[in-house]
């Protein structure tokens, strides 16, 4: 896909939106916030519980909102830090590109291929029902999967430097999604994902 080219259909075959933008930033650029984020955004390690057991990720997150949202999944909450200068334009090109608005951002950094993350839809309580989540991918290129909680239907698409991927509609309802693991995949990836937060 070229650089900047918009693309508006859908990835999924039923019971969801997910729109693919493409690039919308160019390699300079996204090495630059990337190469950024790594240094100034106090990166600290997730924590998971499952089945009664806390897990604690290799993978490395960040909470940025517009208010100290505390936001909880995977049974464990988070406050939100305040916007930094540097979030605040990647924020204002997503809302730009995506023609949203967002009050929040939960940024995952991968070290490389052998972090990733599990089958899981982001429809926690706290977000806005059927709200869109935009979600920017810097770094390496990775493969993104979803999966149809009832068909078990997958599709997965590579998602590129700089590029933007939209999930809307009743997509988290239907639909579950993933970031797998890999061997071949040796460098860095970070992703921000940018939400509507309406609180409990």
């Amino acid at each position: 896909m070229d650089l900047f080219s918009t693309s508006d259909s859908n990835l999924l075959p039923l019971d969801g939106d997910a729109q693919y933008v493409g690039r919308i930033l160019s390699t300079a650029d996204s090495v630059r916030y990337m190469t950024r984020l790594q240094e100034a955004v106090p990166w600290k390690h997730d924590q998971v519980t499952m089945f009664g057991k806390t897990h604690i990720t290799q993978r490395k997150v960040a909470w940025y909102g517009d208010e100290a949202y505390r936001y909880t999944y995977s049974q464990h909450s988070r406050e939100a830090l305040p916007w930094s200068p540097l979030l605040g334009e990647l924020k204002a090109l997503v809302e730009q590109r995506s023609q949203e608005s967002f009050n929040c951002c939960l940024l995952n950094y991968y070290h490389h291929g052998a972090e990733g993350m599990g089958w899981h839809s982001d429809d926690e309580k706290e977000l806005l029902p059927n709200g869109t989540i935009a979600s920017l991918s810097l770094g390496t290129t990775r493969k993104f999967a979803f999966k149809h909680k009832k068909t078990q239907r997958k599709v997965h698409i590579m998602l590129e430097n700089g590029s933007l991927l939209l999930m809307k509609g009743e997509t988290q309802r239907h639909w579950l999604h993933a970031l797998p693991k890999t061997k071949t995949v040796h460098r860095a990836r970070i992703n921000l994902t940018f939400r509507t937060f309406i609180g409990p």
